[in-house]
């Protein structure tokens, strides 16, 4: 438990909800039912295991924070989960009630391993985001989420064996998520590139004959491979300039595919979409 005040209440309340939800509880030292609250709160907490924050604001000396929210009486408790309040209770309330507010905000343990990973895979630290990934399928082997995210990590390091086993591992409600497609798609290119011949061996056939789509696509495929997105691109575009039809439009749809991949390259992103529309329209 932290006692905040209105200049540390980004810092505490909502940067802190980026990782784990944090409850504030609005209160002042002559309420007294905020007495009998404010106990029950910091024992939940402690009980937690650190699943979630308290954060005690005292309305008498903060009271912008109070207007802010709108709090009108107290103890008023209010949830932050991702920056933002997503829920609240006004008044003491019994254990069981308080309970059931916590659960419906504390992601189960490995929903928790899942958000840390992707926050040490924002920062950077890939060995770290993986070894939470291993965490959360480990507490709960149908986290497809945490599967996706582990093909993908695995695949930048072309462990592409690893990949692979986890893929085989997800339910039919992983094609629901925003990710499927991408990973799908970059899984695809991999294994093609695993059984295509060297780069530098399809550049010379491509060199021998500029019309060899097959080896334009199959050079486009190991580009995607090794996460090279211009160069897959300049080849996929190629395709689409010489034969549209080609493949059932397979360098079209491919680019597409790579548009997605290739987000985080947004420049390059919108210097092809460009092209691509030129050639089509």
């Amino acid at each position: 438990m932290i006692d905040a005040s209105l200049a540390s209440f980004e810092r505490d309340v909502l940067e802190a909800s980026r990782e784990l939800p944090v409850v504030v509880d609005f209160w002042a030292p002559w309420c007294g039912p905020c007495r009998a609250l404010g106990p029950m709160l910091e024992k939940l907490e402690r009980e937690s295991g650190g699943r979630w924050r308290l954060v005690k604001v005292n309305s008498d000396e903060n009271p912008e924070l109070s207007t802010q929210f709108g709090v009108r009486s107290i103890p008023f408790v209010v949830a932050f989960v991702d920056g933002k309040p997503v829920s609240q209770f006004l008044g003491a309330q019994p254990e069981g009630a308080i309970k059931a507010f916590l659960a419906q905000l504390v992601p189960d343990p490995s929903e928790l391993e899942l958000r840390q990973a992707r926050a040490a895979l924002a920062a950077g630290q890939a060995a770290l985001a993986e070894d939470h990934l291993r965490n959360a399928i480990a507490l709960d082997p149908s986290n497809d989420a945490a599967r996706l995210d582990a093909v993908a990590i695995l695949l930048d390091r072309g462990d592409l064996a690893g990949a692979r086993e986890h893929w085989a591992s997800l339910s039919p409600k992983a094609q629901q998520a925003s990710a499927w497609a991408t990973i799908s798609a970059r899984l695809e290119a991999a294994e093609r590139a695993a059984t295509l011949p060297a780069a530098g061996d399809l550049a010379r056939r491509l060199e021998a004959d500029p019309g060899d789509l097959a080896a334009r696509l199959d050079l486009a495929e190991v580009h995607i491979a090794n996460r090279e997105f211009g160069a897959a691109l300049e080849q996929l575009l190629e395709i689409v300039k010489r034969d549209r039809a080609f493949g059932e439009d397979i360098g079209r749809r491919k680019m597409l595919a790579v548009f997605e991949m290739a987000a985080a390259e947004p420049d390059l992103v919108s210097d092809y979409r460009r092209r691509l529309s030129g050639v089509l329209y």
